[in-house]
């Protein structure tokens, strides 16, 4: 009779497992990687928060001014402007400063409803009230042609 090859092989040796340390050199890269995106995310959090400071003191100032004082929120505004675009844009005619105002903060102030800012006890409501809103919605990146 003729003997099976197969019965001649030795049985089968289970691998061992295989050691998770040290790691591939791939997986030191995602490592690497993934620190480097970590790191490059805060740094682009904390100079966004750092970019936005400016705007957050502003709402607060205006909060503690007075219902009715018009004057100081169109200072705060003059200064939001200095800082994010330059103080040309702030110091420009009042003509000009309406239509700037108007595109910063997305709504429409005309040379007559600024005027009476310029002279002495301006206590309008209406328009300190306009003047908040402004401040809240002022525009931090949209680029202004000077």
């Amino acid at each position: 009779m003729q003997t099976n090859p197969l019965d001649g092989l030795h049985d089968v040796i289970a691998p061992s497992e295989v050691a998770w340390w040290p790691l591939a050199p791939i997986w030191w890269l995602i490592i690497v990687f993934l620190v480097a995106l970590l790191v490059v995310g805060l740094v682009l959090l904390y100079k966004n928060q750092q970019f936005k400071k400016a705007k957050k003191q502003a709402i607060k100032m205006s909060q503690d001014v007075a219902k009715d004082d018009a004057q100081a929120l169109h200072i705060i505004l003059k200064r939001l402007t200095r800082h994010y675009y330059n103080s040309q844009l702030a110091s420009q005619p009042l003509a000009q400063w309406s239509e700037s105002l108007s595109k910063l903060c997305g709504d429409t102030f005309s040379y007559d409803e600024l005027m009476p800012l310029y002279q002495q006890q301006n206590n309008n409501a209406e328009l300190a009230a306009k003047l908040r809103n402004a401040i809240h919605n002022f525009k931090l990146k949209e680029s202004i042609n000077v």
